[in-house]
């Protein structure tokens, strides 16, 4: 999926969204996931939440911030300004820009991905630890951008649109989607993704394990992100994602369901699933059936 830019104007200046927007066109768009999952609360809440924001942004701004006139208002006090971050004068920040997003490609883009991989990811871990894991997630990815933004020579700060990514406002749930998408990686990588693909107006589709999958968008993010630190301008927070999802993929083993890993430990022979804490692999399916035991 790509996101079309956006320039953001008001009181006569330009406020750029450097939004945290998923790429995954590269990888094809999956519609349909095969890995287990119990009901999803917390995942449908936070859709629900994501969604009601989107239209607050755009129907009621003032709702959102009091005398917001526009959803520029609402990008300017409630998106995560990194040198703001920086200087612990909004860090709260960091939260209430993860629940906006700048237009309909972007919201529907992050959902749809929240929607296929946070089920499952939720599942394994229960519904308070997966919220947690998902906001810390997020954090991280917050953190990764910033951090990029400081290793970017100073000559090559300066965006397309003239402004300093210090300046510009991150907005967007796919830091914390990314952070889900490591999870699910190390959950479920034999789990079968469909995707679709567009050639010209012909739909495509394909089907692929979850670990080739997500290695082709992981690789993608990481080739974007060190373009992004050679001066390559772009309006996706590319280092985002990739802190995003490696901050999900080294910590999910221990947000894992306890009752979960104690099933796992008694069923997956071998050492390291028997004698290592926190249990850190997949959850296989069963070798007869393929189900998964979840």
């Amino acid at each position: 999926m790509w996101i079309r830019d956006r320039v953001c104007v008001d009181a006569g200046y330009a406020v750029a969204s450097y939004r945290l927007c998923g790429v995954y066109g590269l990888a094809g768009l999956p519609i349909h996931q095969s890995a287990p999952r119990r009901f999803p609360v917390i995942t449908f809440l936070l859709i629900f939440i994501n969604i009601v924001v989107f239209l607050l942004t755009y129907l009621a701004p003032s709702l959102l911030v009091p005398g917001a006139l526009s959803p520029d208002d609402v990008y300017e006090e409630l998106g995560a300004v990194p040198i703001a971050v920086v200087r612990l004068e909004k860090p709260w920040t960091i939260l209430s820009s993860m629940f906006l997003h700048a237009d309909i490609y972007h919201i529907a883009g992050n959902m749809l991905f929240l929607y296929l991989f946070g089920g499952p990811v939720e599942s394994a871990m229960g519904s308070k630890r997966f919220l947690v894991f998902y906001l810390v997630s997020g954090l991280f990815a917050e953190f990764f951008h910033i951090a990029s933004i400081a290793l970017i020579p100073e000559e090559w700060l300066l965006t397309s649109y003239g402004l300093s990514p210090w300046v510009i406002p991150t907005v967007g749930a796919s830091g914390a989607i990314s952070g889900v998408m490591g999870a699910y990686l190390l959950f479920y990588p034999r789990a079968k993704l469909s995707l679709l693909y567009f050639i010209a107006i012909i739909p495509i589709f394909i089907t692929l394990p979850a670990w080739a999958y997500i290695l082709i968008w992981f690789i993608y993010q990481l080739v974007m992100g060190l373009m992004i630190l050679a001066g390559y301008t772009s309006p996706v927070a590319f280092w985002a994602h990739i802190g995003g999802f490696l901050a999900g993929l080294a910590l999910a083993p221990y947000f894992m369901d306890p009752d979960l890993k104690k099933l796992l430990r008694a069923r997956v022979r071998g050492a390291f699933a028997l004698d290592v804490y926190p249990y850190y692999g997949e959850i296989p399916p069963d070798e007869e059936s393929g189900e998964y035991y979840l």
